[in-house]
């Protein structure tokens, strides 16, 4: 089977998040990425691009999913990365439910994040420390931008990403501790043993927004030592969950 030119144009238009929601379908890229997809999830894979000599032809026939052989002049125009991978397969979207969350678990808000990837990174960092949901503001970056997509990893298919006004899930959620990460909070280092609940991430800039602050139970703080004005939020969102989850195992 051969590429049209309706297929690259198909793929192409999927950089769009208006086209990837009309059609319930996303690009992801990459030799890792793939191979992870294939591996564990791949009845959401709608159809595989990939040059002759891609290492895991083999596995992608084996799980009986449609296969097309390109050049690699026109993978260059399907990819929608700087530097174009030997593979990249349509994926349909997951829409996971979101009911109340669990009591004994750590879940993530995040409120309004912007940069694709920072959201993928925290993608990367809820699969490694075993959280099972992240819930997003409406307007946080699609977590099926090809820039979000890439930078998660193949996390992207193990941690549920619901799409939610905040207040509400908030306001839903009130038994369950809120942590909100603030300037002006307690010492994460200091507060000791954190009960398990969700932890609110704010807007790389403007931070948490004033209709979510009266939900916080407890403010916390990453404590500033030297001269830096901010901290990315991935990599907050890393000290955060190190501090909270990390101490909780040790406690």
């Amino acid at each position: 089977m051969s590429v049209s030119k309706n297929d690259i144009k198909y793929i192409q238009s999927l950089a769009n998040k208006k086209f990837r929601q009309e059609n319930g379908v996303y690009i992801a890229e990459g030799t890792k990425v793939i191979n992870d997809l294939l591996n564990g999830y791949s009845k959401y894979v709608n159809a595989v691009y990939a040059l002759k000599d891609w290492d895991d032809l083999a596995l992608a026939k084996s799980k009986n999913v449609s296969i097309t052989i390109v050049e690699p002049f026109e993978m260059t125009k399907m990819s929608q990365l700087q530097t174009s991978t030997s593979v990249l397969a349509v994926v349909h979207m997951d829409t996971p439910q979101l009911g109340s969350l669990p009591a004994g678990k750590w879940n993530l808000v995040l409120d309004g994040i912007q940069d694709p990837g920072n959201l993928g990174s925290i993608i990367r960092l809820a699969d490694w420390f075993g959280i099972e949901n992240i819930i997003c503001s409406v307007d946080t970056v699609d977590c099926y931008n090809p820039k979000v997509v890439q930078a998660a990893m193949g996390s992207l298919w193990r941690v549920k990403i619901h799409y939610q006004e905040l207040k509400q899930v908030l306001h839903n959620n009130m038994q369950l501790p809120i942590y909100g990460t603030l300037l002006n909070g307690d010492n994460l280092f200091k507060s000791g043993a954190l009960k398990p609940g969700i932890i609110i991430i704010g807007n790389e800039g403007k931070g948490i927004r004033p209709d979510n602050l009266p939900y916080i139970s407890k403010a916390i703080t990453i404590p500033k030592y030297g001269e830096a004005e901010s901290l990315n939020a991935a990599i907050a969102t890393g000290i955060v969950l190190a501090s909270c989850i990390g101490y909780q195992a040790q406690a």
